[in-house]
């Protein structure tokens, strides 16, 4: 009896698949494109655009099958930075007003469109904004600017990967 159990088990769960990856990609889609996200924001940084831009690349390349290509493609993501804000969240002494603690936050638009044939409406225009608390702590903005930066584009890039290809 415990075989035929134990059989039967064997049998149900190999019929059952799990992709891990967590991606959703259609089996026709083998190619994407990737546009340079410009910054339009108020306050610029001028490497965050290729920055963003890259790591969504990598995003891309690490977490997927697709081959990402400059050409006509089954896919694009293109879009814009529209906010890069820093502003104070806490004050730390009333006598004195210094910020106890901040905020980065970058906002994106992203236009994302299949060129798959009746998938097309699978596509989406959204806008995506992430943001990091950190402390100044007496320091300038400037040595830890960087990694806020790659903190804040980590969270809008997995984001953005989960709206395209992850059907939760």
């Amino acid at each position: 009896m415990k075989h035929i159990l134990f059989g039967l088990i064997v049998v149900v769960l190999s019929s059952c698949s799990y992709k891990f990856s967590g991606a959703s990609i259609p089996d026709e889609m083998k190619t994407i494109n990737i546009a340079f996200f410009e910054n339009n924001a108020a306050l610029v940084d001028p490497n965050l655009s290729q920055a963003f831009t890259e790591d969504f690349k990598t995003r891309i390349r690490t977490q997927s099958k697709l081959s990402i290509t400059q050409n006509d493609a089954n896919g694009k993501f293109e879009g814009r930075i529209t906010d890069y804000d820093i502003k104070p969240i806490s004050i730390q002494d009333n006598t004195k007003p210094i910020a106890g603690a901040n905020r980065l936050t970058i906002t994106v638009s992203v236009t994302y469109t299949v060129n798959i044939k009746g998938k097309e409406k699978e596509g989406f225009t959204q806008v995506f904004t992430a943001f990091t608390d950190f402390s100044l702590a007496g320091q300038s903005l400037a040595p830890q600017q960087a990694a806020l930066n790659k903190k804040v584009i980590d969270q809008l890039t997995e984001n953005i990967f989960n709206r395209a290809f992850a059907q939760w």
